[in-house]
């Protein structure tokens, strides 16, 4: 049976879909973070969010944290899927499903997981706010863009 742990879907995330690729009888502890769009950052009203992926790299970027994730905490099993195209307030964009005999390296791994994504896969944001919108940058939010938009252009590390 091939599971696909690592995932860049357009259409809504099933977040029992993902927890079931790592629930196992050797787990005592299953973590889930689950990401929603929110409706206001810094102060403004944001009325919905547009993410974009360059796929191949973003899905190979999510198989590199997940081996990552089993080498540092032993045991682990993970799963993310990322959701792109336009989403709205509460919807969800990411979800982490963490497995592991004991929950503090569940916990620990599954934390390690969301900021890791935010270092290294190529994913866009545009939010779009009441009085305009634009690209954040990387999701780190400390990559602008100055023509606007992202850009497809890759280095280790490197947007």
């Amino acid at each position: 049976m091939n599971i696909e742990r690592f995932e860049i879907i357009e259409e809504p995330i099933q977040i029992q879909s993902i927890i079931d690729k790592v629930t196992r009888s050797e787990a005592g502890a299953v973590t889930t973070f689950v990401g929603t769009v929110r409706e206001w950052t810094k102060g403004r009203r944001t009325l919905y969010l547009e993410y974009q992926a360059y796929k191949p790299m973003a899905i190979k970027m999510l198989e590199r944290i997940g081996k990552e994730i089993m080498e540092k905490w032993n045991e682990t099993e993970v799963a993310i899927t990322h959701r792109i195209g336009r989403l709205t307030i509460s919807d969800v964009a990411v979800v982490i499903a963490v497995s592991s005999p004991h929950r503090k390296a569940a916990y620990e791994a599954n934390e390690y997981a969301i900021e890791r994504i935010k270092q290294i896969v190529p994913i866009w944001k545009k939010e779009h706010w009441e009085d305009g919108e634009t690209w954040i940058g990387d999701q780190l939010e400390n990559v602008n863009y100055p023509n606007g938009e992202p850009t497809a252009v890759f280095e280790e590390g490197k947007r």
